[in-house]
């Protein structure tokens, strides 16, 4: 066949196929007229350049593959391909190595980063939380710990527990003096294990979908629904867009902006109801679970 043809059938270029020749993997036949002719067995030599380079192996490297293919035999049967194996493993997980240490590197420097914002610059006035019932959540787009777009102005009917919280800690890591000092700035780690605990019975008492926010950081999130395993996605805000939007409570604490502890029902775009203060965070979602199922029952109690 000639080389169009096989760039045809292998799903490759012309110019990888002169490539290929040059390393002496695929070599056609030389005709009179200066063309050049392949073997069927090309296909199958071309294909298995075209895998192994998918997996990570350099051209050389597919060598000693090809050349078993060359000589009627099975690729993988030597024990230069069985190598050859082992040292793109080993390969491999040394860049991983390198790139899971790159990628902490860049968490610690965005933590560090985004722990330290600034109060919001426009938006709503900072009010009292109860002011909140009845007022329509304004467009606010977050990309989720789960990697998906959450849009709080159009979460879709049926209610929305959003639990703001001020920061989790990680382990072996002190949070600030000054936040400790502050009454009720304590318990978010446990406020979100037990959300977790109780999230099946949220869903059954009334609740949608389940949500936590806070100013901090989507590394240090994802981290801790990682480490908590928790069923429900968080939103990281650390530009304090919600609070710009609503006009939610903030307060300083080393060197930091966060959010006072509160949770929103959003119903139809709408907010239905907050609590705040929250004497208890980490019972506080039977506290939800227990408004959620009253409410419930008054629905159905209004349709009888």
């Amino acid at each position: 066949m000639w080389v169009g043809e096989l760039a045809r059938r292998t799903g490759t270029t012309v110019r990888a196929l002169r490539y290929y020749e040059a390393a002496g993997l695929v070599v056609p036949r030389r005709l009179g007229n200066g063309y050049r002719e392949y073997d069927p067995l090309a296909v199958r030599l071309v294909q298995q350049i075209r895998e192994l380079t998918a997996l990570g192996l350099s051209v050389e490297e597919t060598r000693p593959f090809v050349e078993s293919l060359a000589d009627g035999r099975d690729a993988d049967v030597c024990a230069a391909a069985v190598a050859t194996y082992r040292s793109a493993i080993d390969a491999l997980q040394e860049r991983i190595g390198r790139l899971t240490a790159q990628r902490e590197g860049l968490h610690e420097r965005l933590d560090s980063a985004a722990g330290r914002v600034r109060p919001p610059l426009s938006g709503r006035a900072s009010a009292d939380p109860a002011e909140l019932v009845g007022v329509r959540v304004p467009a606010c787009e977050f990309y989720a710990t789960d990697g998906r777009p959450v849009d709080l102005g159009a979460l879709g009917p049926g209610r929305s527990v959003v639990f703001v919280y001020p920061l989790t800690g990680r382990p072996g890591v002190d949070l600030p003096d000054s936040l400790l000092n502050i009454p009720g700035a304590r318990g978010s780690t446990e406020q979100a294990s037990w959300f977790r605990d109780h999230h099946a019975e949220l869903l059954t008492a009334g609740a949608e979908r389940v949500f936590g926010l806070s100013a901090q950081s989507t590394g240090y999130q994802r981290e801790l629904v990682h480490r908590l395993r928790l069923p429900y996605p968080l939103l990281p805000d650390p530009r304090m867009s919600l609070a710009a939007a609503l006009g939610l409570p903030t307060f300083g604490a080393g060197g930091m902006v966060l959010y006072r502890r509160l949770t929103l029902i959003i119903s139809d775009g709408l907010v239905e109801h907050v609590f705040h203060p929250i004497a208890a965070p980490a019972m506080h979602a039977q506290e939800v679970m227990r408004w959620l199922s009253q409410r419930a029952r008054r629905g159905l109690s209004t349709t009888r």
